[in-house]
């Protein structure tokens, strides 16, 4: 049995899908259920005895107890947090309750547990904690990738919440001997991807008719990371990463935002081309760059293939194809998933005057 934290998100998801599919081990799968949470995503499991789903927060240390005592897991997997720099920027203190508190809180009702096991659960007792690049800062043209020996300069409220996380799990490891582990990952994209990222958005927008809001020159820079990829690496990470250590798990796609735009209208053009024959890159329409938005990540995961043999199965090629072609299949999945209060924040987040920039 393991404990996943955050499993009615987008990666979350995924990953629990994925961990039922390939095996007969059983997850308790815990989530808040905010905005980004969907439990459509998980329609699939739905009667079977495997995946036992809890409504709660990370926040909620009576319930985490009743739970970890419970359900004995031998892991913990913890996805949970407030992640889309957005809406950290408009309400940060969601982001330092669910990111910092919340690992806080989780990391000491498992200290407990863990202090509890016998000697062989003990040892063999994992706790793997899910970042992001996000949290190295931003790099200029020229800057090597990312390593796990980059400093942390966090510049959004979510990047440094999410950096205050990796601390604490650290700290509790070298304090208290917590047996744990910490992945930081590039951008994800793929099937059940909340739609008010970049990849999803621009999905949904086009085939709707609407704009396609690009921030600034477009010119940001991130490491596009297939979402299933992702998940084969956590569990690799899980089976035999080094106590204390952290993975950066990218996938070797470094492409500028314009440039994946382009990509997805493309593709569009191909499977679902617009009534009037017209390409989908018309609708792109260039708005006022965000506060504080990083200019480039870059993932170099050659630890985690040098040490625990992963690579990404996926190009960016295939994955956005196939991650495309999943929007195109699950209309419904999108439009149960786009509630009035996801309207309202798209509509407040991107009505800005555009910026002048050319295409």
């Amino acid at each position: 049995m393991i404990l996943v934290t955050g499993g009615a998100g987008f990666i979350g998801a995924n990953f629990v899908l994925d961990w039922i599919a390939q095996g007969n081990e059983p997850v308790v799968n815990l989530d808040k259920l905010t905005y980004a949470g969907n439990l459509e995503t998980l329609a699939s499991l739905k009667g079977n005895a495997n995946h036992v789903f809890v409504q709660g927060d990370i926040g909620d240390s009576a319930l985490l107890d009743r739970l970890l005592a419970e359900h004995k897991p031998r892991a913990v997997v913890n996805f949970a947090a407030e992640s889309h720099v957005d809406r950290s920027i408009h309400g940060p203190e969601d982001f330092v309750q669910t990111n910092v508190l919340g690992t806080f809180r989780l990391l000491e009702s498992v200290r407990g547990y863990w202090n509890a096991l016998p000697a062989d659960q003990k040892a063999a007792f994992r706790f793997l904690h899910v970042s992001t690049d996000e949290v190295y800062g931003s790099l200029s043209k020229t800057d090597p990738a990312f390593t796990e020996e980059n400093k942390y300069e966090p510049n959004s409220p979510y990047s440094a919440s999410k950096a205050a996380s990796d601390h604490l799990v650290r700290a509790w490891h070298h304090t208290y001997g917590l047996p744990v582990v910490t992945t930081n990952c590039s951008n994800n994209y793929g099937p059940f991807h909340f739609p008010e990222k970049l990849i999803p958005l621009m999905i949904v927008n086009a085939l709707a008719g609407k704009n396609l809001p690009v921030y600034g020159d477009g010119m940001q820079v991130r490491d596009w990371l297939y979402v299933k990829d992702h998940c084969s690496a956590i569990r690799r990470v899980l089976e035999a990463g080094k106590l204390g250590e952290t993975y950066n798990v990218g996938g070797w796609n470094e492409k500028p935002n314009i440039e994946i735009v382009n990509t997805v209208c493309a593709l569009l053009d191909e499977l679902s081309p617009r009534a009037d024959g017209k390409p989908y890159k018309e609708q792109i329409t260039y708005v006022t760059d965000r506060p504080g938005h990083d200019r480039r990540y870059a993932i170099d995961a050659r630890k985690l293939e040098a040490e625990l043999g992963w690579k990404p199965a996926e190009t960016f090629d295939t994955g956005i194809r196939k991650t495309v072609e999943w929007y195109l299949a699950n209309g419904e999945w999108v439009r149960n998933v786009q509630s009035g209060a996801y309207r309202e924040w798209v509509e407040k987040q991107y009505d800005a005057a555009p910026a002048k920039a050319s295409a």
